[in-house]
């Protein structure tokens, strides 16, 4: 790779019927890796130095906003039906998790990728399960991160965090970065220093960038009405890693564990001490985990 390898690009292209914000990172030559954020989450909470990470080991990165946040497509005007969303309905939902794995299936079709290596967190962990059950032939390998398999009885959150998402609705900027914070704060796993500045500088930036609530409700939706992934991820065949924080208190880690027993031959590496959350101490170790992974892959 030449140093001009990390340089990011940025662009917009139309998929699935919509329109998708992404960035790519490193060299077009080397493998595609596909980063899936969570939920309500943009692009850039995959923070530069985290997707240096997987250039530094022979990736080429690409990320994007999902449908509904960033910059990528809004759904404007439509409104979910929580209550029946919760009860699996999915005519609570405006769309679904299928929906946003299409999505990141056309994107790759777009930038002309055939294949990518798939690493998905929290949402984007569920997002990259149904990627590679809808669409095997786009995915060379698996990394889901502090995520669950839909499946009842695992990967619930704690009633403390849930009392802190549940809290109000901040209305001002100010109000708004600080509850990102507090939120920050919650879903730590203890083992890894907090960076409060960190936090607020990320908080801060995604504000500016598109603060756009609407999209979270939607996306949560779509979580809600999901079916339980366990027998179509009884199907893939392909190398497989899930990783999870022993002390998340949002997806317990029980939810890990059922995904890595529901893929076969997945490897499950618990991380002591973390929770719902990248700190830089950890991002490392997710790399490696990753590429170790990713090289068996078939060519």
């Amino acid at each position: 790779m030449t140093g001009a390898s990390s340089v990011a690009r940025t662009g917009t292209v139309r998929a699935n019927g919509i329109e998708i914000c992404y960035e790519t990172i490193g060299d077009p030559a080397d493998p595609a890796l596909l980063l899936i954020m969570g939920h309500g989450t943009q692009l850039d909470a995959w923070e530069p130095g985290f997707c240096q990470e997987f250039v530094a080991r022979g990736f080429f990165v690409v990320r994007f906003d999902n449908r509904d946040v960033g910059l990528s497509t809004k759904f404007d005007g439509s409104i979910p039906d929580l209550d029946a969303a919760r009860r699996g309905d999915r005519a609570g939902a405006v769309y679904t998790l299928d929906d946003m794995a299409d999505d990141a299936a056309g994107l790759l079709a777009a930038l002309g990728i055939d294949r990518a290596h798939v690493l998905g967190a929290s949402m984007g962990g569920m997002i990259a399960q149904t990627l590679a059950v809808r669409h095997p032939d786009r995915v060379r390998s698996l990394c889901s991160i502090m995520s669950t398999t839909g499946a009842a009885g695992v990967g619930g959150a704690r009633p403390e965090v849930l009392a802190v998402i549940r809290s109000g609705a901040p209305r001002t900027r100010d109000e708004i970065v600080a509850a990102q914070v507090a939120m920050a704060r919650a879903l730590r796993g203890g083992g890894f220093p907090f960076d409060e500045a960190r936090a607020r500088d990320r908080a801060e930036h995604a504000y500016q960038r598109c603060h756009y609530p609407e999209g979270k409700l939607r996306q949560q939706a779509a979580i809600l009405v999901a079916a339980d992934r366990t027998p179509a991820l009884r199907t893939l065949r392909l190398p497989a890693v899930v990783i999870h924080g022993a002390d998340d208190p949002l997806v317990a880690v029980s939810g890990g564990e059922a995904t890595a027993a529901a893929i076969p031959d997945a490897r499950l590496v618990v991380v002591p001490g973390l929770g719902h959350e990248f700190p830089v101490g950890v991002q490392a170790t997710v790399a490696e985990e990753f590429a170790a992974t990713a090289q068996r892959a078939r060519p």
